[in-house]
């Protein structure tokens, strides 16, 4: 019955399954990746949806995470993790990239590659991480943000398409009484979803804002800082979404570090060959065992 019902939800167009992934009773996870790789690594963990990390693609291009990776090269990226998988992906759109203009171009070329939505943050380009400490974070103004998500809302063709509004007030230092004029503007201008930043180590502010808010909205939360926090406390104030925002890349990197430091120092594989995964695991991944299935029947005579 459980396989079925999986089955069925990925049948549906991305777009749907995102949009019911926000607006169903159940508290749902997505998973960071930030690779055709990882994408399909996420998926096969069970994962009904992927969230584009801004931090982890621009960090796996080598770059900071202050729009230096330009969004077409975002977006590269994304067709790589888009084709190779059927669960939606949720693309980490910084600001737009500029203004609502540079925003509905985004959406309009994110539509034609099957990504299921967008987030963005109400800051301004370049953006600026986060959780980057000592940063100075600006917020753009509400009326110009607000009319933001209104063009990307117009733009696309999909009435399924998700416009996420992520709210930097608490991570910009203002209260919840900023947060929650934010929200509401976002929500008016026809945000699908409200994306509550906090960089806190505890999860005072969410749950400030949670009971607040009252669910006029679906409301997507990433405790990144405030990861000791039962998940159930999350249900149990109505969050929506849940996304584990970069501990793919996070992980991977720690990885290449002994790795590459253990082959270095020894000068062998013979210390790292067991805590690889094969070869042949690398071709499964890559859907090697289809080309062998299209040899066979296109170069056979």
């Amino acid at each position: 019955m459980f396989q079925r019902v999986i089955r069925n939800f990925a049948s549906k167009k991305k777009t749907t399954q995102l949009k019911e992934m926000l607006t169903n009773k159940s508290l749902e996870f997505i998973m960071e990746a930030h690779n055709g790789l990882s994408a399909v690594i996420v998926e096969e963990a069970g994962f009904k949806g992927i969230w584009g990390s801004g931090l982890s693609i621009s960090a796996q291009l080598g770059v900071r995470d202050s729009n230096e990776a330009s969004w077409t090269q975002v977006l590269e990226v994304l067709e790589f993790m888009s084709d190779r998988t059927k669960i939606p992906i949720l693309l980490d759109g910084d600001t737009g990239y500029g203004n609502f203009n540079n925003a509905r171009r985004l959406v309009a070329k994110l539509e034609q590659r099957g990504i299921a939505g967008v987030c963005l943050e109400d800051k301004l380009f370049p953006k600026t991480n986060s959780l980057l400490e000592g940063a100075k974070q600006t917020l753009a103004d509400i009326p110009e943000f607000a009319k933001k998500i209104t063009a990307c809302k117009d733009t696309a063709k999909d009435p399924d398409f998700c416009v996420v509004a992520r709210v930097e007030a608490f991570i910009a230092g203002w209260g919840l009484e900023e947060a929650l004029k934010r929200a509401e503007a976002y929500k008016d201008a026809g945000a699908d979803a409200i994306l509550m930043h906090s960089k806190k180590s505890d999860s005072s502010e969410i749950e400030a804002f949670m009971k607040a808010w009252n669910n006029k909205l679906p409301v997507v939360i990433v405790p990144t800082k405030y990861y000791k926090t039962p998940t159930d406390e999350f249900r149990k104030w109505g969050v929506s979404m849940v996304i584990w925002a970069n501990h793919n890349i996070r992980s991977s990197v720690k990885a290449m570090q002994e790795t590459t430091k253990l082959i270095h120092d020894n000068e062998s594989l013979v210390p790292v060959n067991d805590r690889c995964v094969s070869v042949q695991e690398i071709f499964r991944l890559q859907n090697q065992p289809e080309l062998k299935t299209a040899e066979d029947k296109y170069l056979k005579f």
